[in-house]
């Protein structure tokens, strides 16, 4: 394996949060950090950049059906909802 030198200037704060992360001993070094985070992002992006959302189509099939039925709300019912739901929360 080849390994190319590459700089990065962090921003402060991705400086100390790295910083703190290696102390606390969730990495051995800020470069092993940097790797991991940039490797399972770029993982994430390559599932998001092939993901078809066939998942999603029975939630959106069940939403259309729904709306086709006349089960809806408008916005502000469920906003006067909501707040009640969270008052009642408190």
């Amino acid at each position: 394996m080849v390994r190319k030198t590459m700089t990065i200037t962090l921003k402060p704060d991705q400086e100390a949060w790295l910083k703190t992360r290696v102390a606390s001993g969730d990495f051995a070094s800020a470069e092993e950090a940097a790797r991991q985070l940039i490797d399972e992002r770029i993982s994430e992006r390559e599932l998001e950049e092939t993901d078809d959302l066939a998942w999603a189509k029975p939630y959106v099939d069940e939403a259309e059906a729904d709306v086709a039925r006349g089960a809806v709300i408008p916005i502000e019912e469920h906003e006067a909802r909501m707040d009640a739901f969270l008052a009642a929360m408190r």
